[in-house]
């Protein structure tokens, strides 16, 4: 299940925002607002549930090198 602050990633191959991770901000229905961020820019963009993935924030990226 996605809640606001969730981290996500698009899984959507057709989605011009495949592969961008962000943050969900808000559920509602049926669709989920994403909030991503980069540099000097903000966008929020809403996604079906099917295109999304949560991402699993628990483990460092050093961890997953070993």
């Amino acid at each position: 299940m996605m809640f606001p602050g969730s981290a996500v990633r698009v899984v959507n191959e057709g989605d011009t925002y495949y592969g961008f991770q962000g943050q969900v901000q808000r559920v509602s229905d049926g669709r989920i607002a994403v909030i991503f961020g980069g540099g000097n820019w903000e966008k929020i963009v809403s996604f079906r549930p099917n295109e999304l993935e949560l991402i699993d924030t628990t483990v460092s990226a050093k961890a997953k090198k070993k």
